[in-house]
């Protein structure tokens, strides 16, 4: 089912929009390595009128829309996204973790977060925490070290490590400060929220 602010964009007069939905059904189809002839034979249609919707030279008709963003393996929404203005986000100041914050707009709930850790991780197997949720960090500089469940991992710099925080964790550095980028899902974010120390992940 069509969602009504599609159709809305649609019909309107919006050249903009119309070269942009073009231009990306040929960037989508050169992604997935598909001549003419092979996207217009997933969608149904001749690779003529392919070729003359990519060119700009036949109307866009929602129904065919519909037809290729299934083709191309996307939704017409994402098909018809135009462009937005705050592409650059800034990050907020995240105060209870001592890092940087950047919530992801596409995926509402995950959360980008950079943080400078100065101390190893805890010697107490009790401090190892355990939440729902998903996990997965890089390593920008330094090394850390990465307790989870009964083992011990060092992760360098360039390195990342996913895992379910199910599993008892905790993270720190291995000597020197270490600088981490994480990612976490709503509810792995959630878990975090009463964290104190740095050392704990």
């Amino acid at each position: 089912m069509l969602c009504t602010h599609t159709i809305v964009r649609m019909t309107q007069e919006d050249g903009e929009l119309d070269s942009l939905v073009r231009k990306r059904i040929r960037a989508l189809r050169v992604a997935q390595g598909w001549s003419l002839d092979e996207l217009a034979s997933r969608a149904r249609l001749s690779p003529s009128s392919l070729s003359r919707i990519e060119n700009g030279q036949r109307r866009l008709a929602l129904d065919q829309l519909v037809t290729l963003a299934r083709a191309l393996d996307t939704s017409l929404d994402q098909l018809v996204e135009t462009d937005t203005d705050d592409v650059i986000v800034s990050p907020m100041i995240d105060g209870t973790h001592g890092g940087m914050r950047w919530p992801i707009k596409a995926e509402p709930g995950m959360t980008v977060m950079r943080q400078r850790m100065t101390t190893p991780p805890p010697d107490n197997p009790s401090a190892l925490r355990a939440h729902p949720g998903r996990e997965w960090l890089v390593v920008l500089s330094g090394t850390a070290i990465l307790l989870l469940g009964n083992r011990r991992l060092r992760v360098e710099a360039n390195q990342a490590a996913e895992f379910p925080t199910m599993l008892p964790h905790a993270i720190g550095t291995a000597g020197g400060p270490c600088d981490v980028l994480g990612i976490f899902d709503r509810e792995a974010r959630r878990g975090h929220r009463d964290r104190k120390t740095p050392a704990d992940a």
